[in-house]
């Protein structure tokens, strides 16, 4: 089955099956990243910007 799409594909074809290959392939390892990360890694992230203990330096309070 697969021989016969190989057989019939022109130079454009190659390419719009190199692209969505390359699009499916960078989406499965996205996916597989995101399984894999800690939750205790996406909670320190989620609550970075309600943090209030890093002081910016236009918070700075002036004399």
């Amino acid at each position: 089955m697969f021989r016969q799409f190989t057989e019939h594909i022109s130079e454009n074809q190659g390419y719009l099956l190199f692209s969505l290959g390359i699009f499916l392939v960078f989406f499965i390892v996205v996916t597989i990243m995101l399984i894999r990360l800690k939750k205790t890694h996406i909670e320190y992230m989620s609550d970075m910007p309600l943090n209030d203990t890093i002081s910016e330096p236009d918070q700075i309070e002036q004399p």
